[in-house]
């Protein structure tokens, strides 16, 4: 009997070679293809899939739960990696992942498959996804198997087998750099953009235009939350308003693109110790981004905004590296629930040229008084009890002065 396993299909050349070298080996292929927001021919791809040998294609929209599970939990505990990513591809792969292992039970399979290569990030991040949703899940990775790597050295030999068994793929030897594309960004790296000096030329960006090219007139936005959840967009140009989540999403998105909101162009550090140089164009969640890192500005206790931001450089790693369905994602996901329990209200921002500034903003629960913090009047604020303030904190900086006139500094290769 066939074993039947779960391939994670995207139609590309990697993926189609290895579902024809999966059926060649004996395995029944079941193709599972994951909409999450890429401009793709499902159709397309799920005829091609069927007649290279897949017995049956799973076409799943994931996109609205893309935003509101995913994209969104990112956005309330301000997940950025290394300080610039904002982790497109890393957020989505765990949804896929997801997916897949609730096909293969349908199937009653615990075979899964991807076209992830050894060298990078995706690899961990399906597989710890598949091992902890399926405790008996048993991963047939390609690109890290032995006989698949004594057959296919590199593209050439992947467009050669393809030939041969008159597999139809778009990929030539010409191809300078590989894509990653859902709705929350698209990546480029790899080819001509392994050197990290070099400039990538502007047509490699599909999702932004230029901010050179960008319209000479700002576009005034009003974002509304509730406890740390977009709610609702306003465009004041124009008065269009969104509210559905994923209408929300993509509009903010539409808005990016249109004024160059969003490059990125960063070498980072892969999970397994590889720095790699990454391009990437994510226009809407670098307003969403601003938006509500401005409106915690008003409405965050400074002393919960400062823990929670330690916090948030744990979590993009977490992210970034495939530890969504871990313990202590879990862990963390409480206390960002917590800490965004009271954030409500409206950021308004001007985009422009590739800016996002946030311009005025607004909650019913602010934490802000004007009269209190103004420079012009008292507020109810007497400025002689700083004096105490000062003198006890700077009881410390004293004590520090004096050890430091009187220590001697230490000669290790002096001996007694």
């Amino acid at each position: 009997m066939q074993n039947k396993v779960i391939l994670a299909y995207s139609g590309g050349l990697d993926t189609s070679v290895i579902l024809k070298w999966l059926v060649n080996k004996g395995y029944e292929v079941i193709c599972y293809v994951a909409n999450v927001g890429q401009q793709e021919d499902f159709a397309a791809i799920e005829q091609k899939a069927l007649k290279t040998g897949a017995s049956r294609v799973y076409i799943e929209d994931l996109q609205r739960e893309f935003v509101t599970d995913y994209i969104f939990a990112a956005l309330r505990g301000n997940a950025i990696y290394e300080g610039r990513y904002l982790l497109g591809t890393s957020l989505a792969r765990p949804l896929i992942a997801k997916r897949q292992v609730e096909i293969a039970q349908t199937e009653k399979t615990h075979y899964y498959a991807h076209g992830s290569t050894g060298k990078g990030n995706d690899q961990v991040r399906f597989e710890f996804a598949y091992y902890a949703l399926d405790s008996d899940a048993i991963v047939i990775s390609p690109w890290k198997d032995p006989e698949f790597l004594s057959e296919f050295k590199g593209r050439s030999d992947l467009i050669k087998y393809a030939e041969k068994y008159k597999i139809p793929v778009k990929a030539s030897l010409s191809k300078s750099y590989s894509e990653d594309e859902n709705l929350m960004h698209i990546s480029h790296e790899a080819g001509i953009l392994e050197d990290p000096f070099f400039r990538p030329p502007e047509n490699v960006f599909s999702h932004t235009v230029s901010p050179k090219e960008a319209p000479d007139s700002e576009t005034i936005l009003e974002i509304e939350f509730k406890d740390g959840y977009p709610a609702r967009v306003t465009n004041l140009n124009n008065d269009i308003v969104k509210e559905d989540p994923l209408e929300l999403f993509s509009y903010l998105n539409q808005i990016g693109s249109q004024n160059g909101v969003g490059r990125v162009d960063m070498v980072e550090n892969r999970f397994i110790g590889i720095k790699s140089r990454g391009v990437y164009e994510t226009p809407g969640a670098t307003i969403l981004w601003s938006a509500h890192r401005d409106l915690e500005g008003i409405a965050m206790d400074k002393e919960v905004m400062h823990l929670r931001d330690m916090l948030s450089v744990k979590f993009a790693e977490l992210i970034y590296n495939g530890f969504w369905f871990s313990p202590e994602m879990d862990f963390l996901m409480c206390a960002f629930e917590k800490s965004q329990e009271k954030i409500d209200g409206t950021v308004t921002v001007s985009i422009y040229k590739g800016n996002v500034t946030p311009i005025g903003r607004r909650s019913p629960i602010s934490l802000y008084n004007q009269a209190l913090s103004s420079m012009d009047i008292e507020g109810g604020y007497n400025a002689t009890d700083s004096l105490g303030f000062i003198n006890i904190n700077a009881i410390r900086l004293k004590a520090h002065k004096i050890v430091l006139k009187k220590k001697q500094p230490y000669n290790w290769r002096q001996k007694d």
